[in-house]
């Protein structure tokens, strides 16, 4: 006759499972909800949405407010410049700081203490708005691909968790083997090092490009040229020249007016989706590395 010598949960240990489980599952629901809903705001119609009927269903099925958005010539322009910066930025970027992660986890670096300390001081303290616009400007920088790319290229934030994920998994004693072989800093970081850090590579990657996916405030202060605007800051002007016209543009009539601010609430909506769709699509694909990156130093042993 066949035993079971499973441990048999007490009912302590039911209800405090229960208890878990609901709350997992309402924190799941206050966190996908706001997503929810912009999804079947940018799909509903105009007027409903304006109304706020739009709670929990899509009401009616409308894709003015994408019909409004792709009219923008700009927008396809702005996508390019995007995927460009954040190409570049993040293949950059990544590199960057995982070298000098890389360099600063070593403890025969001569000059550690100080350059770790000068990478702390910048975390706190900057030159302000005003003199970083003028040194870009005294280097020609402005209006310029170039600074679209180089701004943001390096956090500390980032390097510190590149840092400490190479301090604790990169043994001392596979440095000492490597050198004994002959094997140089270069080819030992590339060859050995970089192979056993993809999660630490996905992490910052992921940081680093969602950085400058989102960002249109250093387009904003730097760049005059609407050739070299990046998506969000077309996105912007989209969503401003849709809030403005839906208060009454000057020579609208009332039935435009009136048709703008049934709209104006989609193009809200609508926005959010352009912007992220693209992020989303590509996060699943390096999910699994990034669950381990975040988790670096939570757990050694």
């Amino acid at each position: 006759m066949a035993h079971s010598f499973g441990v048999r949960k007490t009912r302590g240990d039911q209800i405090f499972d229960a208890a878990v489980g609901i709350l997992s599952f309402l924190f799941l629901i206050v966190a996908a909800y706001p997503l929810y809903l912009v999804v079947i705001a940018s799909i509903s119609d105009p007027a409903a949405v304006s109304q706020g009927k739009v709670l929990y269903m899509p009401v009616g099925f409308s894709l003015r407010g994408y019909s409004y958005i792709f009219q923008n010539k700009d927008i396809w322009t702005g996508y390019a410049n995007t995927i460009l910066y954040t190409v570049c930025g993040t293949a950059g970027g990544t590199m960057v700081t995982l070298l000098a992660a890389y360099a600063s986890s070593r403890t025969d670096l001569p000059g550690r203490g100080i350059f770790i300390r000068l990478a702390l001081f910048t975390m706190f303290f900057n030159g302000g708005m005003i003199p970083t616009y003028l040194v870009m400007k005294s280097l020609n920088l402005t209006n310029t691909r170039l600074i679209l790319i180089l701004m943001g290229m390096f956090i500390c934030y980032n390097m510190i968790i590149a840092r400490t994920f190479f301090a604790t998994n990169i043994p001392k004693e596979l440095l000492e083997a490597a050198f004994i072989d002959g094997c140089g800093n270069i080819r030992f970081f590339f060859s050995i090092v970089m192979p056993l850090s993809k999660a630490i590579v996905a992490v910052i990657a992921l940081y680093i490009g969602i950085q400058y996916w989102n960002g249109y405030f250093t387009a904003l202060i730097y760049v005059t040229k609407r050739e070299y605007f990046p998506l969000q800051l077309i996105l912007r002007e989209i969503l401003v020249l849709g809030q403005t016209l839906a208060q009454g543009g000057e020579g609208m009539d009332v039935e435009a007016i009136v048709e703008m601010q049934k709209i104006s609430e989609a193009i809200k909506y609508g926005v959010i989706i352009v912007s992220m769709l693209p992020v989303m699509m590509v996060y699943p694909f390096i999910q699994k590395y990034f669950v381990q990156g975040v988790m670096i130093g939570s757990v050694k042993g």
